[in-house]
């Protein structure tokens, strides 16, 4: 039964469908800022290849050999540092923190799911123009309107009319077993 209800509830979930719409306004609301990203790379391009162009290889080779130098330097002080034992201790701390890591990550991804299809829902509330039927439900909900009272007269003639109008309850046909009497029959007849 559980499992019934839980597929139940996956396939009237309405968030999925709320995420993409949400993905989708929002992929929307980005693509919108191409055309001004675009007109500032432009604008900075030739300042930009300016300087690539000006650039002196020579120190560009050294900071590059700088760097190799230190990465080197930096491999060599971690082998020499290497202790087995500290190893295993750390390899099994590193394990702990990625499984930690791991779960923030989830817990992260979940929270902007739901941000994403709250979104969404309202990117579809919006399209459909529900946002405006949203705000006349809330002002009569607070405000309702008066309704007109119906003089007591009025409302027993109604209740008696209805009354007539509906069938008599009718009683369900017994079911009798055949099955008895076929077996009590044939016990009669031995």
């Amino acid at each position: 039964m559980a499992i019934a209800d839980d597929l139940k509830k996956t396939l009237t979930d309405p968030t999925p469908l709320y995420f993409a719409a949400g993905t989708a306004d929002l992929a929307v609301q980005q693509a919108k800022k191409v055309p001004g990203l675009i007109e500032q790379l432009r604008a900075e391009a030739p300042a930009r290849i300016e300087a690539v162009k000006n650039t002196d290889p020579k120190i560009v080779q050294e900071k590059a050999r700088e760097a190799q130098e230190a990465v080197t330097a930096k491999f060599a002080e971690v082998l020499t540092a290497i202790d087995a034992k500290r190893l295993g201790e750390t390899a099994q701390d590193l394990a702990l923190r990625g499984v930690g890591v791991a779960a923030e990550y989830a817990v992260r991804a979940k929270e902007t799911y739901d941000k994403v299809a709250e979104h969404g829902e309202q990117a579809v509330r919006t399209w459909r123009g529900e946002v405006s039927d949203e705000i006349v439900d809330i002002a009569v909900a607070v405000e309702p309107r008066p309704e007109p009272e119906a003089e007591p007269a009025a409302a027993d003639a109604s209740a008696d009319a209805s009354a007539e109008e509906k069938p008599a309850a009718r009683k369900p046909a017994v079911r009798r077993n055949t099955a008895k009497k076929a077996a009590a029959v044939s016990g009669d007849e031995s």
